[in-house]
């Protein structure tokens, strides 16, 4: 296995949501969510992006229809200079220099500043696209999905995460996507929320082993839950929310799953999309 991947969390704008709606006794409302994503510093494919957040070209789409729906019921906040292209820029990298981006699940959130990245090679769960490609106007909205947001090249872009036997320490999970085929990125299926949609085991230290206790660890969660305090504790989201999943029973296995791999890897750090980033635990 190669070096040890850097995790670095950011955010790309936030969305608006009522807390009552996002956690069960949370306050009747409103509150900011940050649409996070994060840069891999991986040794040998250098900058990598997992989501890439809002940007202005979601802000555009939500001012036409059908996107004010979308926009009417998830409002977006994107502060000058927040979108990921520039944070990058901000940071040194040029947006070319990214070859490789891994997308958790097509929502708009999600990969919104996808077109920002025109070399890069993307990485997704192929179920997700063949549920979502296909849908247009009122029904592909409805499932927070804007197809403007994907580049016009993907079908040459596009990397279907190649699934096979979990390795060890991977347990619950049956199968698992090596990403980069050198053990440093795991993708992990935890549909439901989305079709496809994937979080990821990251190994920040080259000798952190998945059979070990978590440390060296990181797991991005993408949107299996709202907060990471919600998936280490098993929290259950309201009933309200599970109407806008793809598959509630999909979400509630998948969600069972990455918190019996999280218990049985205590010192691993967890970063969902949706709330800060954990602490790290190193």
């Amino acid at each position: 296995m190669t070096g040890g991947v850097g995790v670095t969390p950011l955010v790309a704008g936030h969305c608006m949501n009522v807390g009552a709606h996002t956690e069960r006794g949370g306050a009747w409302r409103v509150r900011r969510y940050p649409a996070g994503f994060a840069l891999l510093h991986h040794p040998e494919r250098g900058p990598v992006l997992f989501d890439t957040g809002y940007s202005e070209r979601v802000r555009a789409l939500m001012r036409r229809w059908p996107g004010v729906l979308y926009g009417a019921v998830t409002p977006v906040r994107l502060a000058p200079g927040e979108a990921a292209a520039d944070q990058l820029r901000a940071l040194g990298i040029k947006p070319a220099e990214v070859q490789h981006v891994i997308v958790s699940h097509l929502h708009a959130d999600h990969v919104g500043g996808l077109r920002d990245f025109p070399r890069a090679r993307i990485h997704l769960d192929g179920a997700g696209l063949r549920a979502l490609a296909p849908l247009r106007g009122v029904r592909a909205v409805r499932r927070a999905f804007l197809p403007d947001l994907l580049p016009d090249d993907l079908a040459q872009r596009a990397e279907a995460l190649a699934f096979r036997t979990a390795p060890p320490g991977l347990d619950p999970f049956e199968t698992s996507a090596d990403v980069f085929g050198d053990g440093t990125v795991h993708a992990l299926p935890v549909p439901g929320h989305a079709p496809g949609m994937v979080a990821l085991v990251v190994r920040r230290a080259p000798d952190a082993a998945l059979t070990g206790d978590g440390a060296g660890l990181v797991l991005l969660a993408a949107d299996a839950a709202w907060s990471v305090r919600a998936l280490r504790r098993g929290l259950d989201v309201p009933a309200l929310a599970r109407l806008a999943f793809w598959n509630p029973a999909q979400e509630r296995a998948s969600a069972g799953r990455l918190r019996a791999w999280i218990t049985a890897h205590p010192r691993v750090r967890v970063i969902v999309s949706h709330d800060d980033p954990e602490v790290d635990r190193a």
